[in-house]
C-alpha cells in the first residue's frame, strides 16, 4: 500500500504584499503633500505627477514579482517603496528652498531627477530577477564575480575616466553620466565572499591557539582576511573613501564569522581594523580631518559648517519634529545627499527618524529571516551578506551624521539622491527576493508506483 504524504504548499501572501504596498504609497504620497502644505500652504499641483509615479512602481513591482518569484518574501518590497518615496518627498522639499549654497553651486530640479534614477532601478531590479532565474547559479561564477569587483575598484584611479569630487575619488564619469562603481562592487564582493567561504570554510574552522577561552584561527588561514584588510587600506590610501572601506572589511569579517562561527575571526578583524584605523590617522591628513571634526566640530567652524548645521537641525527637531516643510534643512550643505537624514531628523523628529531606522531595522531584518531558512550554503551567505552590508552602510551613515562615528562619506540606501546607489540597492533587493523564492518554492513532485496504483509524493523541504 503506498504512502501519501500530504501536498504542503506555501502561501504565496501576494495579498498581504499588496496592501502593505497599498500602505507604503499612501505614506509617501501624504508626505509629499504635507511638505507642500508646510512650504506654500497648499497641496502642490504636481502632487498626481509624483503620487502617480509612485504607483506605477508599485503596481509595476508588484506585478513583476508575482510573474518572477511568486514565493518570494512579502515584506521587503513594501518597506523599500515606503522608504524611496519617503525620499522623494524630502529631496522635493529640499528643491523648493534650496540655493547655491545648499547645492554647492550645482542647481539642478533634484527630484525630478531621483524619479529618473528610481525607474532605472526598477529596471535593474526587473532584470536581476529575469537573469538570475536561481540564486545557485552564482555561485559558479565566483571569482568572475572577485575580478569584477576589482576592476570596479580600480576604474575610478583610471585618468580620464575618474573624478575626484570633495576629495574622494570615488566617481567614474562616463559622457553627461557619473556613476560610484564602488556600489555595484559592494554585490560582487558579497557574491565572491559568499562563493569563496562556502567552498573553504571547514579550513578557515579548523582552531588554532587558545587565549582566553577563545580559540583564535590558525596563521596559515589568515591570509583571506590580510588580503581583505590590504585592499580595504588600498581604497583609504587611493581613493580617500573611509565609508567604503569600513563597508567592505566590516563585510568581510561578519561573513566569515558567520560562515565559520568562530569568534576569533571577530577579535582579529577587529584587532586589524584598529590598526588600519590608527595608521590611518597618523599617516593620512583627510583621515585626521574627519576624527577632529567628530572629536571637535565646533573647533573649526568655517570649515564644518556641514556637521554643525546638521546637529542644530536635529537639535531644532526635538521630540517630534517641526513638521514636514517647516524646518530648514537646506541650511546645510549636501542635505539632500549625505545628511539627508538630518533633514528628516529636524523636520521629523526623534520620533520620526526611529520610524524611519524601524524600516531599515525590518530590511535587515527580513534579509537574515531569508538567510536562516534558506537551504542551501551559498543562499545562505549571500542573504546574511546583502542584509549586513545594508546594515553597516545604514550604521555608518546614520552614525556619522549623528556624531556617533566619524563621518564616512557613504549614501542613505533609498532615501538620499544618487543614481548609483537607488539602482545598486534595488538590485540587492531583487537578490534577496530571489533567495527567497527559491527557499519558499514548494518542492517538486515525484511519482512513486507500488505495482497497483501510482500516487503523487510531494518532497518536504
Amino acid at each position: 500500500m503506498a504512502l501519501s504524504l500530504p501536498n504542503l504548499v506555501p502561501r504565496k501572501r501576494r495579498g498581504a504584499e499588496l496592501f502593505l504596498t497599498a500602505l507604503a504609497v499612501a505614506i509617501s504620497i501624504l508626505a509629499y503633500a504635507a511638505v507642500g502644505i508646510g512650504t506654500t500652504g497648499s497641496i502642490p499641483s504636481d502632487t498626481f505627477k509624483l503620487g502617480g509615479a509612485v504607483i506605477i512602481v508599485a503596481i509595476a513591482t508588484s506585478l513583476i514579482v508575482r510573474k518572477l518569484a511568486p514565493y518570494a518574501d512579502p515584506v521587503l518590497l513594501p518597506l523599500v517603496i515606503c522608504l524611496n518615496g519617503l525620499g522623494l518627498a524630502m529631496i522635493y522639499r529640499i528643491d523648493q528652498d534650496c540655493t547655491d549654497f545648499c547645492l554647492g553651486g550645482n542647481y539642478e530640479p533634484l527630484a525630478n531627477a531621483q524619479l529618473i534614477w528610481t525607474a532605472l532601478g526598477l529596471v535593474a531590479f526587473t532584470a536581476v530577477l529575469f537573469v538570475v532565474r536561481d540564486h545557485r547559479s552564482l555561485q559558479r561564477l565566483t571569482y568572475s564575480f572577485g575580478l569584477a569587483a576589482i576592476v570596479l575598484l580600480i576604474l575610478p584611479l583610471i585618468p580620464g575616466i575618474g573624478q575626484n569630487i570633495r576629495g574622494a575619488r570615488i566617481w567614474i564619469s562616463l559622457g553627461p553620466f557619473s556613476f560610484q562603481p564602488g556600489e555595484a562592487a559592494k554585490i560582487a564582493l558579497a557574491i565572491f565572499f559568499a562563493g569563496y567561504l562556502v567552498v573553504h570554510r571547514d579550513a578557515l574552522a579548523l582552531a588554532g591557539r587558545r587565549i582566553f577561552n577563545v580559540d583564535l584561527p590558525r596563521g596559515r588561514d589568515l591570509g583571506p582576511i590580510l588580503a581583505a584588510w590590504l585592499i580595504s587600506v588600498g581604497i583609504l590610501v587611493f581613493q580617500r573613501d573611509l565609508g567604503s572601506s569600513v563597508l567592505f572589511f566590516g563585510l568581510f569579517v561578519v561573513m566569515l564569522y558567520i560562515a565559520t562561527e568562530r569568534p576569533g575571526w571577530l577579535i582579529v578583524g577587529g584587532g586589524l581594523f584598529g590598526m588600519g584605523a590608527f595608521l590611518g590617522f597618523k599617516a593620512f591628513g583627510h583621515v585626521q580631518r574627519r576624527f577632529d571634526v567628530w572629536l571637535d566640530p565646533f573647533g573649526d567652524p568655517d570649515n564644518n559648517g556641514q556637521i554643525i548645521s546638521s546637529l542644530f537641525g536635529l537639535a531644532h527637531g526635538g521630540v517630534l519634529g517641526q513638521g514636514l516643510g517647516q524646518g530648514s534643512p537646506q541650511l546645510t550643505p549636501f542635505s539632500f545627499s549625505d545628511f539627508i537624514i538630518g533633514a528628516f531628523g529636524e523636520e521629523l523628529g526623534l520620533t520620526g527618524l526611529m520610524a524611519i531606522l524601524l524600516i531599515y531595522g525590518l530590511i535587515v531584518e527580513r534579509g537574515l529571516r531569508i538567510a536562516l531558512t534558506c537551504r542551501d550554503a551559498f543562499g545562505k551567505l549571500l542573504a546574511a551578506g546583502l542584509a549586513v552590508s545594508f546594515a553597516l552602510q545604514v550604521f555608518v551613515v546614520v552614525g556619522g551624521v549623528t556624531r556617533l562615528i566619524p563621518l564616512t562619506g557613504l549614501t542613505t540606501p533609498f532615501l538620499a539622491q544618487g543614481g548609483s546607489s537607488i539602482v545598486m540597492n534595488w538590485a540587492i533587493i531583487a537578490l534577496l527576493l530571489r533567495i527567497s523564492d527559491q527557499t519558499r518554492r514548494p518542492a517538486p513532485e515525484i511519482s512513486t508506483f507500488d505495482g497497483n496504483e501510482e500516487t503523487q509524493v510531494v518532497k518536504l523541504p
